[in-house]
């Protein structure tokens, strides 16, 4: 079974994979009573491991690392192994939400498309592969649907975003709408010949010569495109030496300084490279601009109802854990769920919930 059947549909699923088990199932330790509804030691342990293969964690009893590895992760674990029961009673008990046999075939159908299982035997083979029934699926697919659109109606429709709240966002936050400078250029690359021996003064002398040349000619009027397809070394000869469009931030630091200094249609003295000698010709300079707020409304809103829906699910499940009867079986892990909460009370929610800009990508080379 391909990696990716759990990444999307499947991922939150097994996590998410231990349900209340009906009463006359039980044979096995409870860690903890909600409402009525159980979460057993095997369940929580099914969470731990999962937890720790996702850090790359070896689960050898004997190791280290791993004991220290589960006391970490243990109290926000078992945070979240109450929570979610207690939005799936919301949902399932008062609200009547189930998943339909529709939408679990279709879920199903979609599943085995992206992994092209096409008979029921070798879906239900890669199944058996995950250590999962096609029961354990539904409760699991079911669970995370019903926790989903409690959490949509009882969190997400009561997130509202003004457009004042809009604009002060935009204003605060002008570089992540911010649209870099970007150029398009053209190369000529002329490479020196080199033989076992290496490359020689007199060759190096030779292109260098050559490159002046055609620098001569184009400034003399000669198409740069058409030399670049005539003569140049380099791939881009293809499509008459041109490059880009790239951004300013793409380029090395030496580039963006040789360019700050040209304007569109200036043509660059010989440059030594690696291979060579080149020649750049900036075609286009395209300044940084700020979006303006009406282009980029979406992004916003997206930001901002992503942040503010944080803050009202924190407030939302404190108020549900304070209504829920929750009875301890294990010591251990009362205070482990203590910590939990300790921890979440004092945590601030992320202001941006955009992820950090990537690095940017080396710089491209003409060669």
């Amino acid at each position: 079974m391909k990696k990716s059947l759990w990444a999307a549909a499947l991922q939150l699923a097994c996590v998410m994979a231990p349900v209340a088990a009906p009463r006359a199932e039980i044979i096995e330790q409870i860690i903890v009573k909600v409402n009525g509804d159980i979460i057993t030691k095997t369940e929580f342990e099914q969470r731990q491991v999962l937890a720790l293969r996702a850090r790359k964690i070896d689960v050898d009893p004997k190791s280290e690392e791993l004991k220290k590895a589960v006391a970490e992760i243990t109290p926000q674990l078992i945070v979240d192994a109450v929570d979610e029961l207690i939005l799936l009673q919301r949902g399932r008990d008062e609200l009547g939400y189930k998943l339909s046999d529709e939408q679990f075939n279709q879920v199903v159908s979609q599943i085995r498309k992206d992994n092209k299982l096409e008979t029921e035997e070798a879906f239900l083979a890669a199944l058996k592969q995950e250590g999962m029934t096609m029961a354990d699926l539904r409760r699991s697919l079911e669970k995370q649907m019903i926790i989903s659109r409690v959490q949509g109606q009882d969190v997400g429709q009561k997130v509202g975003i003004t457009e004042e709240e809009a604009l002060a966002y935009h204003a605060a936050h002008r570089d992540e709408f911010t649209k870099p400078a970007s150029v398009t250029l053209r190369e000529i690359q002329l490479n020196v010949p080199a033989s076992a021996e290496g490359v020689s003064a007199a060759d190096d002398q030779a292109t260098r010569e050559r490159v002046e040349e055609i620098r001569a000619r184009v400034k003399a009027g000669e198409a740069f495109e058409k030399i670049a397809g005539e003569l140049s070394d380099a791939p881009s000869k293809a499509n008459g030496g041109l490059i880009g469009p790239l951004t300013m931030t793409e380029l090395a630091p030496a580039l963006q300084k040789l360019l700050s200094d040209m304007k569109p249609g200036d043509i660059s003295e010989p440059l030594r490279t690696p291979k060579g000698y080149q020649l750049l010709k900036l075609e286009t300079l395209t300044p940084e601009e700020v979006l303006p707020p009406e282009q980029v409304r979406d992004q916003i809103a997206e930001k901002l109802y992503a942040a503010k829906r944080e803050v009202e699910l924190r407030k939302y499940l404190a108020r549900m854990r304070k209504e829920a009867i929750i009875e301890w079986k294990n010591d251990e892990l009362r205070k482990a769920y203590e910590a939990g909460l300790a921890a979440d009370a004092t945590a601030t929610p992320p202001a941006d919930p955009a992820p950090a800009p990537a690095a940017a990508p080396a710089a491209p080379s003409g060669d």
